[in-house]
């Protein structure tokens, strides 16, 4: 079938019916529900927008003939890596770069992991054709996705085996003839109960080792596999109206803890099984590490150019743009974008074609862009917060300007420079929304913990980055220096 629009993916959750609790109870129909309706019919207009503006988002499949979405596309040229990230923008303007997981990113992991299936014959033949033909399926049905990749946080101390309950995180239970039976708890599968299927892979932040590999498991199940539940916790969407809340009212994805019950998982949906090293180095020599960092950092940058939007509509409509100190820091910001464009047109540019066939970005770029932008985003919310002051905290809401008594003195009370009250509140709601909400703050939770603790991430960028040839350079304008070694230097 081709690409799907935004009418079939709501038919297809209320078919699925998939197991998902909020607040203590089951969710009937997660498209009518308080908590999930808003972000299903956000989701459900990223699939139209690809009809609506096929020519980005689709192209003809290479089996069926079909248009498919071009986020699932192999690039083979550059120009065809230009492509998929510009189809990747279409969305990522839609959702100002709020839903971390929208389709393309793991339709990203997704497209990589078919083309280098054959990695995953290491563990067994069985799951290279397995990858390939689940990366097949996906783009041909147009599968959303979900994906759990941590371990609970018992005790961080210790690695799973050596927990005190070693059966807590999920684990091979067995294996029949029918594929292998798992059990146990995974975090934190965002938009876990609004999507087609899960997809399982281990954490590769902290290498795991024989003794984990009961847990060193990859595969891939609908969200309606009996036995498995979505967990999820509470909402961020507020059940308010557009104006008061504008973002969490459109883009809050939730996030799910995932157990599973003594879940079969069919032989024809495994890619990995009890092993350890294959998970390990799954991310980096599929490269789909290359291809995801890839869509995260156009996310990044649609991110960063929607709060440099709220920022200077901020500016102007209280009249602080010409101070220095406000436009120092909106200058902070727009080095931000400037420079994630920079890595993301190295990472293009400098694009080559791996082992596999695939034209893969340049990854130095892009994983200098994906540690460094964790470490700055906090800081563009914390400007959005200083630069509204006080006029952050209060706001107004939408019945207030609706009340014929208090709306007349608050449309007075709350104008701006060239805006009347009702308008600039709306402007201040939205920066609110972006950064100090619930919403908003999980939001810059959300992109410092990113691809993992930054500090880690930091400590094994250091490790592997090139030093060397720095240090020669150093060493060498040091031994040519015209200076005599004393006596007792010599030795």
């Amino acid at each position: 079938m081709p690409a799907k629009t935004g009418k079939e993916y709501i038919e297809r959750l209320k078919a699925a019916n998939n197991n998902v609790y909020i607040h203590g109870e089951r969710v009937d129909d997660v498209t009518e529900h308080p908590a999930f309706k808003n972000v299903v019919n956000s989701m459900a207009r990223l699939y139209d927008i690809q009809h609506e503006q096929p020519e980005k988002m689709l192209y003809t499949s290479p089996t069926s003939g079909e248009k498919v979405g071009k986020t699932f596309m192999v690039p083979k040229t550059i120009d065809d890596l230009i492509q998929r990230r510009e189809a990747i923008m279409e969305w990522q303007h839609f959702t100002n770069g709020l839903m971390g997981r929208s389709p393309d990113y793991l339709n990203a992991d997704v497209m990589a992991m078919g083309e280098a299936s054959e990695f995953f014959a290491e563990g067994d033949p069985m799951f290279a054709e397995n990858a390939r033909r689940y990366a097949e399926f996906a783009r041909e049905n147009d599968i959303s996705l979900t994906h759990t990749l941590i371990h609970p946080q018992v005790n961080r101390a210790k690695i799973q085996a050596e927990q005190k309950d070693a059966n807590v995180a999920l684990h091979l239970v067995k294996k029949t003839d029918e594929g292998i039976i798992v059990d146990g708890i995974r975090l934190l599968a965002t938009q876990g109960g609004i999507t087609d299927e899960i997809l399982v892979f281990p954490s590769t932040v902290k290498k795991s080792g024989e003794l984990d590999d009961p847990y060193s498991l990859a595969f891939a199940l609908p969200n309606n596999t009996p036995g498995l539940k979505f967990l999820s916790r509470e909402s961020f969407d507020q059940g308010k109206n557009t104006y008061d809340h504008p973002l969490s009212s459109n883009f809050e994805e939730g996030d799910t803890i995932v157990a599973f019950d003594n879940v079969l998982v069919p032989w024809d949906r495994v890619f990995v099984c009890e092993n350890s090293s294959i998970c390990n180095r799954a991310f980096g020599e599929t490269n789909a590490v290359a291809h995801m960092s890839h869509q995260v950092i156009s996310k990044g940058v649609a991110k960063t150019e929607f709060l440099l939007g709220v920022v200077l509509t901020l500016m102007d409509s209280i009249g602080i743009d010409s101070f220095q100190h406000v436009k120092d820091k909106g200058t902070e910001i727009m080095l931000t974008l400037e420079t994630m464009k920079s890595h993301l047109y190295r990472a293009e540019h400098n694009a080559s074609i791996d082992k596999w066939g695939m034209m893969t970005p340049d990854f130095e770029a892009l994983d200098a862009a994906r540690n460094w932008y964790p470490r700055v985003y906090p800081r563009m919310a914390e400007i959005v917060r200083i630069l509204g002051a006080s006029g952050l905290m209060g706001i107004p809401t939408y019945d207030d300007f609706n009340n014929d008594e208090i709306g007349p003195i608050l449309h007075r009370a709350m104008q701006g420079k060239n805006v009347e009250g009702y308008d600039r509140v709306q402007i201040f709601r939205l920066a609110w929304d972006l950064t100090m909400s619930s919403f908003g703050n999980r939001q810059t939770h959300y992109e410092y913990y990113f691809f993992g603790d930054p500090i880690k991430m930091g400590m094994a960028y250091f490790d592997k980055y090139d030093k060397e040839p720095y240090k020669e350079h150093v060493r060498s304008f040091l031994n040519n220096l015209d200076v005599p070694k004393p006596e007792f230097a010599k030795s």
